[in-house]
């Protein structure tokens, strides 16, 4: 029986090139979406991937939400991607709670939410791969993004943390840094922002979310089972030094 992987916000950007790759290397692969039931209903079209619909904000609905897939496919998931994020931008000083509260719960609290309603069933498995998407905002901090650096640093420190936990269990957690990739977030930047963010990228371009996707998928794979705690950062050579 393949191993079954679920990816948050897994059919729009890198989410669905992860469950692309995910499903291509042969893996049984379920997707999560928040609130765009046109684009969910495309992707499954498209892939034959099942998607499922739930608020990674709440943790009820988590739960839930795994023991929903889990029973839909009769076995439970061994291989988590925590990709799920939003973007709320502004400078500090104008930035509201409620758009600090919304980042800091979707890219951050998400993934404890998630990560605790799989990891008592990969412990007693004794294997289970946990996959957390930080940013190189996350490393290197950006202009108008206090909320989502610290977010997506957070999830560096977080998985650090769980993956000391879970070592002796068969259980690595890792983190993938992307840097700017080509995905509908990165497209919605104004066109002589994005000019400037792609004039320092030493590699000259975008990412591609298949290139996100690949590095996933070596860090899911049973081969890599030495490798736990490590953030792999895929930004073009745009260092945070």
């Amino acid at each position: 029986m393949t191993r079954l992987a679920l990816v948050t916000g897994g059919t729009t950007g890198i989410g669905a090139a992860t469950c692309n790759a995910l499903k291509e290397a042969g893996y049984t692969v379920a997707a999560n979406y928040a609130s765009n039931d046109e684009a969910a209903k495309k992707f499954e079209q498209d892939t034959g991937i099942k998607t499922y619909k739930w608020d990674v904000t709440d943790p009820e609905q988590c739960v839930k939400g795994v023991e929903k897939v889990c029973g839909d496919f009769g076995g439970t998931i061994e291989i988590l991607v925590n990709n799920a994020g939003i973007t709320r931008d502004a400078m500090m000083h104008k930035m509201t709670v409620e758009n600090w509260n919304a980042v800091l719960s979707t890219d951050l609290s998400a993934c404890f939410y998630m990560s605790r309603a799989v990891v008592s069933a990969m412990r007693e498995k004794g294997f289970g791969r946990i996959v957390n998407i930080s940013s190189v905002n996350g490393q290197m901090g950006q202009i108008g993004q206090t909320n989502y650096s610290a977010a997506k640093a957070g999830l560096i420190g977080f998985t650090k943390a769980l993956a000391r936990e879970s070592a002796s269990k068969g259980i690595t957690v890792n983190a993938v840094a992307p840097g700017y990739t080509d995905t509908a977030m990165v497209r919605a930047v104004p066109e002589p922002v994005l000019k400037s963010l792609i004039a320092q990228i030493p590699i000259g371009r975008l990412g591609r979310p298949e290139e996100i996707a690949h590095a996933v998928l070596f860090l899911v794979s049973d081969k890599s089972g030495f490798i736990t705690g490590e953030t792999l950062s895929i930004n073009g050579g745009h260092h945070m030094e």
